[in-house]
């Protein structure tokens, strides 16, 4: 039976907020898929806690739009509006664009080569087969790239500011759009060429530029991926 109360605190509290991340961490890898029934019971043995905590923490992702409760069906994975995916990418777009403004001024070398490198690997495995859950590696190289700028950038603010953007969608689905589309796929990649050369140029008003339209189109593919499988993700 639980014990902890009904509004937590101390312990308590950071015991919520650890199954929230625990939950949340699995959602975004697509360990749990959009549109996945979210079980207190399994959650709970899984997580080697009570119910308790894990109810709170499915409010919490609830109130974060990460998740919803539908009728007889209870907590589910909540899949994004294409207007909702648009828009963030939109704000996405203009922080990504500065976070190349400010790269452009502390760029090494080593740091351009490591964008062309991580590229490389982008190239290698987002055209490989992978699982629908489940991290990818494409996902991986892709995210790595970003956060290679990101980190060069210099601005903790800004990084975080993109951070809980990316972490309002499943980041396994960016992998599937990309496995579903070749052409999607090598426009990605062309994109990261562009952007570092740019960098490279030290030219920073082209890297904002190349990267905006990087990150509305990667947008805009998302959107469509999600209004395809909108309609039938629940009832299909």
């Amino acid at each position: 039976m639980d014990t902890e109360p009904a509004t937590p605190t101390g312990k308590g509290k950071a015991l919520v907020d650890d199954t929230a991340a625990a939950i949340r961490a699995r959602i975004l890898s697509g360990e749990i898929p959009i549109g996945a029934q979210l079980r207190q019971a399994e959650l709970a043995d899984s997580l080697g806690v009570s119910r308790t905590p894990v109810r709170e923490a499915l409010r919490q992702l609830q109130a974060g739009g990460l998740i919803e409760v539908l009728p007889n069906r209870g907590a589910v994975v909540r899949v994004p509006a294409p207007w909702e995916v648009r828009e963030a990418y939109e704000v996405r777009a203009e922080l990504e664009g500065l976070a190349c403004v400010r790269a452009v001024r502390a760029v090494t070398p080593d740091v351009l080569r490591e964008l062309r490198e991580v590229n490389e690997t982008v190239r290698t495995v987002s055209g490989n087969s992978a699982p629908a859950e489940g991290s990818s590696p494409s996902t991986a190289a892709n995210d790595c790239f970003h956060t290679l700028i990101h980190t060069a950038a210099g601005n903790e603010r800004l990084a975080r500011a993109i951070k809980e953007i990316n972490e309002a969608f499943p980041r396994n689905v960016s992998a599937l759009v990309l496995q579903d589309n070749p052409r999607h796929r090598e426009d990605n990649i062309r994109e990261h060429e562009r952007i570092v050369e740019a960098l490279a140029a030290e030219d920073a008003e082209q890297a904002r530029a190349e990267m905006k339209a990087h990150v509305i189109s990667a947008g805009e593919q998302l959107a469509r991926w999600y209004e395809q499988r909108s309609a039938t993700v629940f009832r299909g």
